[in-house]
Order: structure tokens, then C-alpha cells, then sequence
């Protein structure tokens, strides 16, 4: 007997216009579009399509999406990938009714419970207490189905002190803690999840990750994940969809296709990168901005290795540390360095441009492609900015490399003092 499909997308499209005004808005429209919003998220399983069809680009115009389409059977857990712009937020954002599609259609066969950006789907004014309650009606769950849930969705966010303050109110960890918490335990059939859970720290990441995986595997639920993070995307995901400027690249079994995106990936590498594409700062932290890898020249082995990070802070900002990793294309991390490696994080002062610099002796990776990520922290566990696998980076051989150690498997290999022979 075949798979039942959970999420049948066909033909999907979705364009913006670049540049346009913004249409003048009466209350009483404003009203009529929260009105059709609430409606679509009671609606627990409908098809949507648009007869248009997509016509040839305009100078004006930027197609998100274009012609995407594939099914997901009910229980699979499906990981999302792609570079920055290629459409995964857009993707998950019309699969949550969020936003419209231009054209074609989608059919959800299933409640669907979306945990997009921090705090997606709170009221602000409302306490952690009334967000459970209301989140839990959008879903469609009587008051007796959350109470149920209420005390293993507070013990889960680990915010029973703070559960009568107005949301609003709440840091960011606290914010997606609750999010996810509520998300995961209200029985939705499907649980769509972007790359939130970066905000929290790594205890919290590890619980949220076995959570999906009991949500899928135990209770037999949907799970759509999106993650710059392949390693987890491999260890979580059974099937993978791969989207490259809009369109569907890929589709298939997690292993062979994350195996063909990373040695695509590959093939993009630079020194020095733009790290504002399709990132915005929040107006309350530090912002990385650009990223120059070695000064631009080669990176080799057992040769000295630098960069430079810009950034800027809108405001003061206490106890800051700089970091950055080589991973394997897989995402298992082989080498950090960090800033406040001997417990240095000075008080930052707010700026419109600044940029750290970090030298290294010698760089012990042997050869090959790895992936580099950097980030800023303020004190040992808040994270205010971080850009993962930003870079592509090949470390060549140096002139003192062995020729042996050149091989296909990573590692670190550094130099020893060996006695005996």
C-alpha cells in the first residue's frame, strides 16, 4: 500500500515586486485581512491554487519561488536546503499560510504548527500563561486538550517563574523556548521548524532536536526542518529538498543528495564575503558584516592563517567574545578559535563599522574543502550573531606538508617532536 501524502505542493510560484509603494490600508481592510488569516490557520486541511500563471520576468519583478513541486508523506521527517535566497523561508512560509503563493497549489492534509522566527504567532501583550491558550485555538484544540499539554509544555520551556509576564517582556532564549515548546506539544499534524533554534544555547538545541525526533518517530508526525546545519539536517532527516535560486534542484534520501549539495557548495569558494546578503540587523545587537579570509591570499597547511571580521553595534555591549570553526562538508566541527580563549571579553562600545582580526601561527588541518562559520557572543553562552557555513575555504599543501597526509578523509595533523629512530 503506498505512502498517504501529508503535503502535496504543485506548480509553486511566488513573486514579488521590487520597488512598489505601499498600498494605502483602511482600518476595515485591515480587519477583513485578520479575519481571512485566522480563518486560514481553523482550516485544518485545504487545497489553495491560483489560476495565474507565471509570466516572463519583468525588470521589476523577483520570482522567490518558481515552479516547485513534491509530496511528503505523512510521518517523514524532510530537511530544506540551499544557500541564502534560495527560497527556503518563502518555501516555509506559504506552507504555514503566512504569505500567499503567486500560483499553484498546495494541499496540507494535517494541522500545521510553524515555528519561523522567535516568537512567530505571540501577542506581545499577552502572557506565556494566554500565548499557550491562544496558540492552542489557532490550532484548533479544545481548552481541555491544552491544559492537558500546559504543565509538560512549561516544564519543556523552563520558564514557570516568568509564565504571568507579558511576553513581550521576555529575552530572546525565553521567547523561542516557550515557541518551540507550545509548537511541539499541541498534537499538530505538521511541524514546520526554520533555523530558530540557533537563538538558544546548546542544551536547549540538543532537547529541541530529541523532541523532533520523538515527534516523528514516536507520535508519528510530520516534520519539515530547515538548516544550514547538514551534519544535523543527516542525523535528523530521512529525505531532503534541495532549492537553488527558487527552484527545485533536488529531491531524494538524505545521505547521497546532502553528499552532491556539499560538493556543489564546494565549488564557491572566495575570500572574502559578503555576510549582509539576505540578513538584516535587529537594531539591538552586534552585526557581522563582512568576512576576508587570509587577506586573501592562499590558505596552506602549517602556514600562518588570519582574518578579518566587520562588523557594527548600535549600542554598548558587555562581556563580547569573537569566534569562528572549520567543519568537515558534513558539518562535524574539527578546529575553533575563540576571542575570549583566556577569558577576555571586553566591554564593547557602539559603532557604525569596526573589524577584529585574528592571526594563528599555523594552520594543522591537512588539505582539502571545509566548511567556516563565525560568530560574536556576549559573555560564555548568549550568542548576538552568528553565520554559519559563510565560506567555502580549500587548504592547500605547504611546502613542509608530507604527501602522504594529502587524502580524502579530514583532520587535524600537527607537527610533533617524535624520539626513538
Amino acid at each position: 500500500m503506498p505512502a498517504e501524502p501529508i503535503i502535496t505542493v504543485e506548480n509553486l510560484s511566488k513573486r514579488y515586486r521590487l520597488g512598489s509603494a505601499p498600498r494605502h490600508t483602511t482600518l476595515r481592510d485591515t480587519l477583513t485581512h485578520s479575519a481571512r488569516s485566522l480563518l486560514n490557520h481553523l482550516r485544518p486541511a485545504k487545497s489553495r491554487d491560483t489560476t495565474r500563471s507565471a509570466t516572463a520576468d519583468s525588470p521589476d519583478e523577483f520570482w522567490a519561488l518558481r515552479d516547485v513541486s513534491f509530496s511528503i508523506n505523512r510521518g517523514d521527517v524532510t530537511g530544506i536546503v540551499g544557500r541564502n535566497g534560495a527560497g527556503k523561508s518563502t518555501l516555509l512560509k506559504i506552507l504555514s499560510r503566512i504569505t500567499e503563493p503567486t500560483t499553484g497549489r498546495i494541499t496540507l492534509n494535517g494541522r500545521v504548527a510553524s515555528l519561523l522566527e522567535v516568537g512567530t504567532g505571540f501577542h506581545g501583550e499577552l502572557s506565556g500563561r494566554e500565548n499557550i491558550f491562544l496558540n492552542g485555538a489557532i490550532l484548533g484544540m479544545t481548552r481541555a486538550e491544552i491544559r492537558r499539554k500546559f504543565d509538560e509544555i512549561v516544564a519543556f520551556a523552563e520558564i514557570e517563574q516568568f509564565l504571568d509576564t507579558p511576553v513581550k517582556r521576555y529575552s530572546s532564549g525565553m521567547y523561542v523556548r516557550l515557541a518551540f515548546a507550545v509548537a511541539a506539544h499541541l498534537e499538530p499534524e505538521i511541524l514546520i521548524v526554520d533555523e530558530v533554534l540557533a537563538v538558544g544555547d546548546a542544551a536547549f538545541q540538543k532537547k529541541c532536536l530529541g523532541k523532533m525526533r520523538a515527534v516523528a518517530k514516536g507520535e508519528g508526525r510530520t516534520v519539515l526542518f530547515v538548516s544550514h546545519n547538514t551534519a544535523t539536517v543527516r542525523a535528523l532527516c530521512q529525505n531532503v529538498l534541495w532549492l537553488e535560486r527558487g527552484k527545485l534542484r533536488a529531491a531524494g534520501p538524505t545521505a547521497p543528495l546532502l553528499n552532491e549539495y556539499l560538493q556543489d557548495s564546494g565549488d564557491a569558494r572566495a575570500s572574502e564575503v559578503d555576510l549582509t546578503v539576505n540578513r538584516s540587523p535587529d537594531g539591538k545587537k552586534l552585526f557581522l558584516r563582512r568576512l576576508l579570509i587570509n587577506g586573501g591570499k592562499p590558505v596552506c597547511h602549517g602556514q600562518p592563517f588570519s582574518f578579518e571580521l566587520e562588523f557594527s553595534a548600535p549600542r554598548d555591549i558587555e562581556d563580547v567574545s569573537f569566534g569562528c570553526g572549520f567543519s568537515t562538508l558534513d558539518g562535524t566541527r574539527l578546529y575553533s578559535l575563540d576571542s575570549d580563549w583566556n577569558s577576555h571579553r571586553p566591554r564593547l562600545a557602539a559603532t557604525a563599522s569596526a573589524t577584529v582580526r585574528c592571526e594563528l601561527p599555523a594552520v594543522h588541518l591537512q588539505p582539502g574543502l571545509y566548511s567556516f562559520d563565525v560568530g560574536a557572543r556576549s559573555g560564555p553562552f548568549d550568542g548576538i550573531d552568528y553565520v554559519p557555513s559563510c565560506a567555502t575555504v580549500e587548504i592547500l599543501p605547504g611546502p613542509d606538508t608530507p604527501a602522504s597526509i594529502v587524502r580524502t578523509d579530514g583532520g587535524v595533523r600537527p607537527p610533533a617532536n617524535w624520539f626513538g629512530f
